[in-house]
C-alpha cells in the first residue's frame, strides 16, 4: 500500500512540475521596446559594415519606431534621447538627429554617447569646431568614445554620417 502512495505521489509530482515548467515557457518575456531598439541598432550596425545599407536602414527604421514609443513613455532619458539622435542621424535627418541629441545634453551634459555622436553628427555637416567641442567633453573619460570621434575628427576613421 505504501508502494502506491509513493508511485502515485511521484507521478503527481512529475505531472505537476512538467505543467508548470510548460506553462511558463510559453509565457512572454517582458522586454522593453528600447531594449528591442536596441538590439536593432546592434543589427542595423553589423549590416552597415558588411555594405547591406538596405537592411541596416530598415533595423534603423523599425528602432526609431520602438524608440519614439519608449520616449512617449519615458520622456527625459539621455539614453533613449541618444538613440534618437544616432537613428535619425543614420537615417539622413541631421537636424532631428542634432535636436534629440541636445534635448539628451540638457539632461546629461556628460552623456559619452550622445557627445560622441552629436560630435559625428558635427564632423558629417562641416562643424568640425563644434565636433573638436564635444571632443574636449569626452577627453577624460579614458574611453573608446573619444578615440573614435577623434579618429573620425582627424579624418584616419571615415563615418558614414
Amino acid at each position: 500500500m505504501k508502494k502506491i502512495f509513493f508511485i502515485l505521489f511521484i507521478i503527481f509530482s512529475l505531472a505537476n512540475s512538467s505543467y508548470a515548467a510548460g506553462s511558463s515557457s510559453n509565457t512572454k518575456t517582458n522586454t522593453s521596446n528600447y531594449d528591442k531598439a536596441v538590439k536593432l541598432i546592434k543589427f542595423a550596425k553589423k549590416y552597415e559594415k558588411k555594405g547591406k545599407v538596405d537592411k541596416a536602414n530598415k533595423r534603423y527604421e523599425k528602432a526609431l519606431e520602438l524608440l519614439l514609443k519608449s520616449n512617449k513613455k519615458k520622456p527625459n532619458n539621455a539614453d533613449i534621447l541618444n538613440y534618437l539622435g544616432f537613428t535619425t542621424r543614420k537615417l539622413g535627418d541631421f537636424k532631428k538627429g542634432e535636436k534629440y541629441y541636445l534635448e539628451g545634453l540638457a539632461i546629461e551634459p556628460g552623456h559619452i554617447g550622445i557627445n560622441e555622436y552629436l560630435g559625428e553628427l558635427y564632423v558629417a555637416t562641416n562643424r568640425v569646431g563644434l565636433a573638436k567641442e564635444r571632443l574636449a567633453i569626452l577627453k577624460d573619460c579614458n574611453c573608446e568614445e573619444y578615440k573614435e570621434l577623434k579618429e573620425i575628427i582627424d579624418g584616419t576613421k571615415k563615418s558614414k554620417y
